[in-house]
C-alpha cells in the first residue's frame, strides 16, 4: 500500500499518511503539481518556511516497466515564482517506491538563525531526521561517496549543493547515479535545489532494504504489455539496441546520447549559438555525440579495462534506451563526467562558442558538483560573455568564472549561481533569453516556432522538456516532419504539453516518446502498463490536461497573466542566420494554446 511521508522541518518531526482516494492514481509531477497546488499559498516567498518541497516517484517507479524509474520533485520556484517540476533518473525513484512511499513533502524550515543541516534517512517504515553538519559545504562528489560508505545498502540520493544551501536559483537537485560514480542526475531547473536548501536539507536518503516491487492490478496484462512495449523500444531507430543484427550502430540514444542532436540541430539551422545570435555552430561536430562516441573508443583502445568511458549507459535501474554516457579524460581514460548531455553540451559549449570537448565536460563536471542546473548556468555564463567580461569561445576563463562559485565570499561566484536573468539585469544586458524568468534550452523558437509556443506558454517558464515539438518538427513522426515555420502551432505545443504531463507522471523517460509517436502497438502497450498497474483505463490527454490546469492555475493565483506567455522581444525583432527568420507566431495563436483552461 503506497503512502505519503510528511516532514515538518519547523519542529523535525514526521508522520505516515495514507493516500487519499483522490490521489491513488497520481504520481511523479502529477503529485507534486497537485500537492503544491492545493498546499502552498501562491503568494508565498519560495525560500520561505510556507513552500513545500514534494518528492515523487513515477507511478511505474520500482516495477520491471521498461525505463520507468523517474523521481519528481516540485515547489514553487525562486526562479519563476511560479509552479515548478522537475524530475530525473537516479535511483531515488525506485528505492522510494519499493518501499511503498508515493510522496515525501517537507515543509516548514528550521529558524533563520540556525547553523544546523540535516539527511533524512528514509526505510520501508521508518524515517530518521539525522543533525548532518559536516555534510554541509561538500561538493556532491564526496558527499554521495560519504553517504555511500556510511550506508552500504547502495541507497538512492537527492540532495542540493553548495549553491542550493547557499539559496541561490540556479540550484537543481542532485540525484547519484547507479554506479555512485557522479551526482549528475539532476532535476535541475527552476531553482529547486535552493528550496531544498531553506529547509536545512542537505541529502535525502533513500533505503529499499526490506522492500518489494510494486505490484499490478492487473499482472498478467501488465507483464505482457511490458514486454511487447520493450520489443517496439528496442526496434526503434532512436530508442533501439546499440548493433543491428549485422553488427552496425543501430540505436542513435545509445550509441550517441542525447547529444547525437548537436548535428541535427545544426544542419537545421536551429542550434542557438553564442548567446542566440546565429542558428549554426562551426565547431559542433567536435563536442556532438559521435565525437564522445570516438572518445570512448580510443581510450577503450589505449587504456584498455582501466578505461571509463562508455555509452549506451543506462541513467536508472530497469532503463533499455540507455541513453547516458560517461566522458573520460582521453590522457588516462579515467572518468571526467557522467552524463554528458545534449542540452548541457549546447549550454556550455555551443552557446558560449566553445569548442573544446574536455572543456566542455569539465564546466559539466563543476555543475554537477557545486549542485547547479547546466542550462541555467551556461546562459548565465553567456550573460558575463554578452556583457564583455569574458570572450566567447574562451574555455579556461568559463572554467575560472565557475570555480569562483567555490569560494562564499566571492561576488563572481554567487553572480554565475544566480540564473541568466538575475545576471544578464545586473550586468545591463538586454538580450536575456528567459520567459518566465527561466532560461531558453537549447532549440532557437525562430526557426522552430512549435518549440518557442512551448516555451512561452507551458507553466513552468521555458522548459522543453514540457512539451517536446522538436520530435515532430525536426525528426518527424511516423515519417513526416511537421514544418517547423508554420506559424499555428498551438494544437501541437498543447498535445506535446499534455501527453508530457502524463508521460512526467507514469515515471516513464519523456525519450519514450520517440517510440510511441511513431509505433501504434509501442502507444498501447505504453498506456496498457500504466492502465494494468492502476486496474482502469486512464485516458492520457484527460489526465495531462488536468495536470496542467492545476499548474496554470496556480500560477494564476500567484498573478500571472497571459503577458507572461510571451518570449523575449529579440527573438521578434533580430533575424537569426541562417534562415534569416524570427519568431512571428502571433499573441493570438499564442494564447490559443489554453484558451478556455
Amino acid at each position: 500500500m503506497s503512502k505519503v511521508l510528511r516532514v515538518n522541518m519547523t519542529d523535525l518531526t514526521f508522520k505516515w499518511e495514507k493516500l487519499k482516494p483522490e490521489q491513488e492514481h497520481l504520481a511523479g509531477r502529477a503529485f507534486t503539481s497537485h500537492i503544491v497546488s492545493t498546499e502552498v499559498d501562491p503568494m508565498c516567498h519560495p525560500l520561505r518556511e510556507r513552500n513545500k518541497f514534494v518528492v515523487s516517484p513515477g507511478l511505474l517507479a520500482g516495477t520491471y516497466a521498461p525505463s520507468s524509474g523517474r523521481v519528481s520533485v516540485g515547489a514553487k520556484s525562486p526562479l519563476t515564482s511560479g509552479i515548478k517540476e522537475a524530475n530525473a533518473g537516479g535511483l531515488t525513484g525506485t528505492r522510494l517506491a519499493r518501499i511503498g512511499v508515493r510522496g515525501l513533502i517537507l515543509e516548514g524550515a528550521p529558524p533563520a538563525a540556525s547553523k544546523d543541516w540535516y539527511t533524512l534517512l528514509v526505510g520501508k517504515d521508518k524515517c530518521e531526521i539525522v543533525k548532518k553538519n559536516e555534510y554541509a559545504g561538500l561538493g556532491t562528489y564526496d558527499l554521495i561517496a560519504r553517504i555511500w560508505k556510511e550506508y552500504p545498502s547502495k541507497p538512492g540520493i537527492i540532495g542540493c549543493g553548495l549553491a542550493g544551501q547557499r539559496l541561490q536559483k540556479a540550484a537543481g537537485v542532485f540525484g547519484n547515479n547507479v554506479e555512485n560514480t557522479d551526482a549528475g542526475r539532476y532535476a535541475g531547473r527552476g531553482g529547486l535545489g535552493a528550496v531544498l536548501g531553506s529547509k536545512h536539507v542537505v541529502a535525502i536518503v533513500s533505503d529499499d532494504t526490506g522492500g518489494a516491487v510494486p505490484a499490478a492490478k492487473e499482472n498478467d496484462r501488465f507483464d505482457a504489455a511490458r514486454k511487447t512495449f520493450v520489443k517496439s523500444l528496442d526496434a526503434h531507430p532512436i530508442t533501439g539496441k546499440l548493433k543491428d543484427d549485422k553488427g552496425k550502430p543501430f540505436g542513435a540514444l545509445k550509441n550517441y546520447g542525447t547529444n547525437v542532436l548537436q548535428n541535427i540541430l545544426n544542419e537545421a539551422g536551429g542550434l542557438p549559438t553564442r548567446a542566440f545570435h546565429e542558428g549554426r555552430f562551426e565547431g559542433a561536430a567536435k563536442i556532438s555525440g559521435e565525437a564522445v562516441h570516438e572518445l570512448v573508443d580510443r581510450t577503450r583502445a589505449k587504456h584498455g579495462d582501466k578505461a571509463q568511458g562508455t555509452y549506451g549507459h543506462a541513467c536508472h535501474p530497469g532503463c533499455v534506451m540507455a541513453c547516458s554516457n560517461a566522458v573520460p579524460y582521453e590522457d588516462t581514460g579515467k572518468l571526467q563526467v557522467s552524463p554528458l548531455e545534449y542540452e548541457t553540451v549546447w549550454a556550455l559549449g555551443t552557446n558560449l562558442g566553445i569548442s573544446v570537448l574536455k572543456d566542455v565536460a569539465e564546466l559539466n563536471r563543476l555543475c554537477n558538483d557545486l549542485g547547479v542546473d547546466t542550462i541555467e548556468t551556461g546562459n548565465t555564463l553567456a550573460m558575463l560573455m554578452e556583457a564583455g567580461m569574458i570572450k566567447f569561445g574562451d574555455g579556461p576563463a568559463a572554467i575560472a568564472a565557475l570555480k569562483e562559485a567555490y569560494n562564499p565570499k566571492s561576488y563572481l561566484g554567487r553572480l554565475v549561481c544566480s540564473g541568466a536573468s538575475t545576471t544578464g539585469h545586473a550586468l545591463g544586458v538586454t538580450r536575456i533569453p528567459v520567459v518566465k524568468g527561466q532560461s531558453l534550452p537549447a532549440y532557437d523558437p525562430r526557426p522552430i516556432r512549435g518549440i518557442g509556443v512551448t516555451y512561452a506558454t507551458n507553466p513552468m517558464g521555458a522548459d522543453h522538456t514540457s512539451g517536446y515539438t522538436i520530435a515532430a518538427e525536426i525528426l518527424g513522426i511516423k515519417g513526416k516532419v511537421t514544418d517547423p515555420r508554420d506559424l499555428k502551432k498551438a494544437d501541437l505545443s498543447r498535445a506535446f504539453q499534455s501527453t508530457t504531463a502524463y508521460l512526467d507522471s507514469s515515471g516513464y523517460c519523456l525519450f519514450v516518446a520517440f517510440c510511441v509517436l511513431d509505433d501504434d502497438a509501442g502507444f498501447k502497450a505504453m498506456t496498457d502498463t500504466v492502465d494494468s498497474f492502476l486496474g482502469k483505463k486512464i485516458d492520457v490527454t484527460e489526465y495531462g490536461t488536468a495536470v496542467l490546469k492545476a499548474e496554470r492555475g496556480f500560477n494564476q493565483r500567484a498573478g500571472f497573466t497571459e503577458r507572461d506567455d510571451r518570449l523575449p522581444e529579440f527573438f521578434r525583432t533580430e533575424k537569426l542566420p541562417p534562415h534569416n527568420v524570427t519568431f512571428d507566431v502571433t499573441d493570438a495563436d499564442i494564447d490559443a494554446v489554453f484558451k478556455g483552461f
